[in-house]
């Protein structure tokens, strides 16, 4: 028996109705943050969305981001990625996971989910806040345009759009969560992988000052935005895939589906210039497009007042090779193939690799290299670049645990560490030969040392080990056993830098 009355909290645009859960707290999911983008609004800025008459229903997951499914090979990714488009109009919402309905004080984390900036959502099992919400925390996970509409560079629009939903959704934050329990002045931005990237996008935005104080990078990159000459690259691509002019009048018109069907056909474009490499070594034709990466923004002073932890995975680049039958047959020819996707010097990030790693297969290296050019070396250029401003302080961790599923090939891959922050490590479909974590239990303890460490560090600003600076870069091994080391694979470093 349901003893609780189903919550209501009223929001700037009208109330809303929740769910109240067994263990005292309250999910209320599909809350509108900012109104439907149909049309040419697919290709604007967010905008305010129209108040309503009533209660509005929200114990329902609600439509997402239109997208295609997301497949990785032969490991089961539909808890994080969810299992494709649910269609609707008002896609731009949030989820809100919270202890306390009514004036509160309590710390607010707001996650930014990944996908490759083509998919994902709020719906995913993987994103269930619900332990934020048992430990204190108002958790707010949030949409965010996908694709073209969300980030194809178009002429006549602006840049980075689901960036702008995102800071919208901040907005949203700052002048709704007081009514759900949360201090507007206390929040924590996380994203992972894609959404990590925006937040490190975010960090350089000025139109967000303010909005937070505390942000986590997961698997995320400080370098990882296209030039505007390489966005137009793809711009072209999908114009001529679509038959129009690449101009944002001629988009304007043409359905969700048959631009979700145009990006998924984009793979592929080679977008190395005269003067940049691509970011995203050919894994996606979208991401954020800025004249300045994210990590130079920050080393020229934005966002030195905000706290930052930020981390990779050890063996990030597994998961785009294990699934799909790569890792094993790699050679030697593809460690090199690798390095020159990523490098101006390619024989040089070589000979660093093997010196660092003597006992390293193929496998191994050509994983290495891809997780240092898509997450690893973006990673630490933000850390150093934040570091360089001590007003507020710089944390640093790798997630070194490592997941035997694929006959114990997969590892301490990318987004391995997603259940582990949100305490979800012993959800049933998250364990399996072919799922995410694993045959095997993850450690009892390991879960909620996690998620209790990323918590402090949104209450406190301090994760419980040294701060990174440039001279030590002390970061936190995690894994059964915890160990903080000083600049590891300092070799592999320098050949990035």
């Amino acid at each position: 028996m349901n003893h609780h009355p189903e919550p209501v909290v009223t929001t700037a645009q009208g109330a809303v109705r929740g769910l109240r859960q067994e263990d005292g707290t309250a999910a209320f999911l599909n809350i509108p943050y900012a109104a439907p983008p149909l049309g040419a609004g697919r290709f604007a800025p967010p905008r305010p969305h129209e108040p309503w008459d009533g209660v509005r229903d929200a114990t329902v997951p609600g439509p997402n981001a239109p997208q295609s499914e997301r497949r990785l090979g032969s490991i089961d990714m539909a808890p994080y990625f969810g299992t494709g488009w649910s269609r609707g109009e008002d896609y731009l919402t949030v989820n809100v996971f919270t202890p306390a309905t009514g004036a509160g004080d309590l710390p607010v984390m707001v996650f930014v989910h990944g996908g490759g900036f083509v998919a994902g959502s709020t719906r995913s099992a993987m994103y269930d806040g619900s332990a934020f919400a048992r430990d204190g925390v108002v958790l707010v996970t949030l949409n965010y345009r996908l694709g073209i509409a969300g980030f194809l560079d178009i002429p006549g629009a602006p840049a980075n759009r689901g960036l702008l939903d995102v800071v919208a959704a901040l907005r949203w934050v700052r002048e709704n969560v007081s009514a759900f329990g949360g201090n507007p002045h206390h929040v924590t931005l996380f994203g992972q992988s894609a959404g990590a990237t925006v937040v490190g996008g975010v960090l350089a935005t000025p139109e967000a000052d303010g909005l937070f104080r505390r942000a986590i990078v997961q698997s995320g990159s400080g370098l990882g935005a296209f030039t505007p000459e390489q966005a137009a690259r793809v711009t072209a691509a999908a114009a001529q895939a679509l038959g129009v002019e690449p101009h944002v009048d001629a988009f304007a018109g043409i359905p969700d589906e048959r631009l979700v069907e145009a990006a998924s056909g984009l793979a592929g474009i080679d977008l190395r210039t005269g003067t940049h490499f691509d970011p995203l070594i050919g894994l996606s034709p979208f991401s954020l497009v800025l004249d300045t990466q994210p990590a130079a923004s920050v080393a020229a002073g934005r966002a030195a007042d905000v706290d930052l932890l930020v981390g990779t995975n050890t063996e990030e680049g597994n998961l785009y090779l294990v699934p799909v039958g790569k890792y094993a047959t790699s050679t030697a020819a593809d460690v090199d193939e690798a390095a020159a996707r990523a490098h101006p010097d390619p024989a040089q990030l070589v000979a660093a690799y093997r010196t660092s790693r003597p006992e390293a297969t193929f496998a191994e290296l050509r994983s290495a290299v891809m997780a240092d050019a898509l997450f690893g070396a973006g990673s630490r250029a933000l850390a150093s670049a934040h570091a360089t401003h001590p007003r507020a302080a710089t944390y640093a961790y790798e997630f070194a645990w490592r997941s035997r599923a694929l006959d114990g090939e997969l590892g301490a891959t990318h987004a391995v560490e997603l259940p582990f922050v949100f305490d979800l490590a012993d959800r049933p479909e998250l364990n399996g030969p072919a799922a995410l974590l694993g045959p095997e239990q993850a450690p009892a303890d390991l879960a909620a040392r996690v998620h209790a460490t990323w918590i402090r560090f949104a209450r406190t600003g301090d994760p419980g080990w040294d701060p990174y600076d440039t001279d030590r870069r002390a970061t936190m091994r995690i894994d059964a056993e915890w160990s903080q080391t000083d600049d590891p694979r300092s070799k592999e470093r320098e050949v990035w830098s």
